[in-house]
């Protein structure tokens, strides 16, 4: 019996990632299968699981690891094939089984992952259930993985065009307005589920829009930029593309196609809390008390404009596997994050970048307005954005953060610290927190006025490096 190797690089708080080959490899994919069956699909009383994959080369063999891995314990495997991270959540949510979808979202294309989750599409992370499947995974690979006398089967079912209909009934686009949609795949998921769920490749019917596509042909090396929207770099040939389509609006998704960021018209990209805004106060209209989840780095502007439209605005930690939870204890109708993942009611509690993208093709197209005049009054204030520093104490560099800038403000350690000087002048709030994951504080800053916001984003940031 080999010595159980460590996984804590590997597992980590939400999701799994590494580089295929190295720390992610045809056996360890075999292990996290059975030790996903051990600890999470069999003792949930489940006997299926759905898995997909995203369109790196490593993804059909690691997916083919993970279903021996989950059969070799007797679980029954629904392949669904290629697929967007939300295909897969809508897969274990019309199926009512636990979901393993093989993706390393927006990494670079020597990595691969999974993300899993308990039927329904209810999310595995740290604090509910993927602490013991690392554990398990370690102890499988030390001592091997046995297999059980009645092995699971695997059987393939493609599922693109129920999702694709799905996603239509639940925001209807065949009565807008005609739109000119340029996107960009980055030659990832989105390059295939764009054109069926917003195209006909599905054999659905014809909407009134007209996309531009930029980079569909799925190509896991990545060779026009890397599958990542919140670096503003891979958003330049979106931006330059609307204005020379002259674009009714730009989308661009992630890797797996789980997150969409919007550019208007006018080539200016719109930030998350905008899109925030616009998807909760929709969907709070459908209901008779919504709550709408935003996390805690928000603009000032999501609770406020929530509030005054007789929503509940409650503030979550960020990260997808603490949203879900908040979602589905206080049966929120939408949730929004500053990183656009945007999560629905209606969606098992779920993130879909497609179906954000739709509401906000929807609305766009009620109306006669430009994307920028529509969403003008979403954005009041003035944001940073994230801002990562590299840090050898990231306590000590917060500790200096809150004795040089909280003098008398309101402070709260919902995720990081959080120092909250709105209720007096000049408002602003500021909130720095450590990565999970690597030496980084990240901090991100909002202002009443964009003065205002240069000098504490400047000041904060000073103190944080002067270590």
């Amino acid at each position: 019996m080999h010595s159980a190797p460590d996984l804590s690089q590997l597992i980590k708080s939400y999701d799994v990632r590494g580089v295929v080959g190295e720390d992610l490899t045809d056996e360890v994919a075999v292990a996290i299968g059975a030790a996903f069956a051990d600890e999470i699909v069999i003792p949930d009383g489940a006997r299926h699981v759905a898995i997909g994959h995203d369109m790196r080369d490593s993804g059909p063999g690691l997916a083919a690891a993970v279903a021996a891995g989950l059969t070799s314990r007797g679980v029954d495997v629904v392949d669904i094939g290629l697929c967007s991270t939300d295909g897969l959540y809508h897969a274990s949510g019309v199926l009512d089984v636990p979901g393993v979808m093989v993706t390393a979202s927006h990494n670079p294309a020597k990595y691969n992952g999974m993300k899993l989750c308990r039927s329904r599409a209810r999310a595995v992370g740290e604090n509910s259930g993927l602490a013991d499947v690392r554990s398990r995974a370690s102890q499988l690979l030390a001592e091997g993985v046995a297999q059980v006398e009645e092995p699971g089967s695997v059987t393939s079912r493609e599922m693109i065009g129920e999702y694709g209909s799905f996603l239509r009934s639940l925001v209807p686009l065949e009565g807008i307005r005609p739109l000119r949609v340029v996107v960009d795949a980055a030659n990832a998921m989105a390059g295939y589920t764009v054109p069926a769920v917003l195209g006909t490749e599905a054999g659905l019917p014809r909407l009134p829009l007209e996309i531009v596509p930029l980079y569909f042909e799925l190509d896991g090396t990545f060779p026009n930029h890397e599958p990542n929207p919140l670096d503003a770099e891979n958003l330049r040939d979106l931006q330059a593309a609307v204005k020379e389509h002259g674009a009714d609006i730009g989308l661009a998704f992630d890797g797996d196609a789980d997150r969409c960021f919007v550019v208007d018209e006018r080539g200016e990209v719109v930030p998350a809390s905008a899109i925030t805004c616009l998807v909760g106060l929709r969907e709070a209209a459908r209901d008779d008390a919504p709550t709408v989840i935003h996390n805690l780095i928000s603009s000032r502007a999501v609770p406020e404009l929530l509030t005054a439209a007789g929503a509940t605005p409650v503030r979550s930690r960020v990260g997808h596997s603490f949203i879900k939870a908040d979602m589905a204890r206080l049966n929120a109708v939408f949730g929004g994050e500053h990183s656009a993942h945007f999560y629905f009611r209606d969606f098992f509690y779920a993130d879909s970048g497609m179906l954000a993208a739709m509401h906000v093709l929807a609305a766009l197209g009620a109306q006669t307005q430009p994307l920028s005049e529509l969403l003008a009054e979403y954005s009041p204030y003035a944001a940073s954005g994230e801002i990562n520093s590299v840090v050898t104490d990231a306590r000590e560099a917060t500790a200096r953060v809150v004795s040089a800038l909280a003098d008398g403000s309101a402070i709260d350690e919902l995720d990081g610290v959080t120092i909250d000087h709105w209720d007096a002048e000049p408002r602003w709030w500021l909130n720095v927190r450590s990565s999970n994951t690597e030496p980084l504080l990240r901090l991100n800053v909002e202002a009443a006025d964009h003065a205002v916001m240069e000098q504490i984003r400047d000041r904060a940031l000073a103190i944080i490096r002067e270590g």
